[in-house]
């Protein structure tokens, strides 16, 4: 459904709001391994989510990638997806048709309609802090062995 780019955006930023309960400050090395991703590619994708003011960066020997607890609990899934995709998630054709809307819609189009309203809701409704408390609480996890 996601991108693998916006994928990989959630699990990285979940990560890090995980370790920064923990008063950790995470690597780019440390995030790329901890999901799975290249580390190229998690730069561009971290490179996103700072320029939108999602995730703090800090330069130098000591530095690395945090999320303050205040700010993991104001942020919601829906923004981290636009940072890294956009609104192409909420405006896409169940069939990939370009022209598919209300006027000429696709067979599928108006129960993929509810499908994206439901997905809409989800992610503005579910907080990053919501997601890292989970993990915290070994209720799910990031990483399948």
């Amino acid at each position: 459904m996601f991108s693998k780019a916006c994928e990989y955006g959630i699990k990285a930023i979940i990560f890090i709001a995980v370790k920064s309960r923990q008063d950790e400050r995470v690597s780019l090395n440390d995030i790329a391994w901890a999901i799975d991703s290249p580390v190229s590619f998690t730069s561009k994708i971290l490179q996103k989510l700072v320029k939108c003011n999602l995730l703090d960066s800090v330069k130098g020997s000591a530095g690395g990638f945090e999320l303050k607890k205040s700010k993991a609990e104001k942020i919601k899934l829906s923004q981290i997806v636009s940072a890294i995709d956009g609104d192409s998630i909420y405006k896409g054709c169940g069939l990939g048709f370009h022209d598919c809307n209300e006027k000429k819609p696709c067979s599928l189009h108006y129960k993929f309609k509810l499908v994206r309203d439901d997905l809409r809701t989800m992610l503005e409704s579910t907080s990053l802090l919501d997601l890292s408390n989970d993990i915290n609480n070994g209720i799910t996890f990031l990483k399948q062995n």
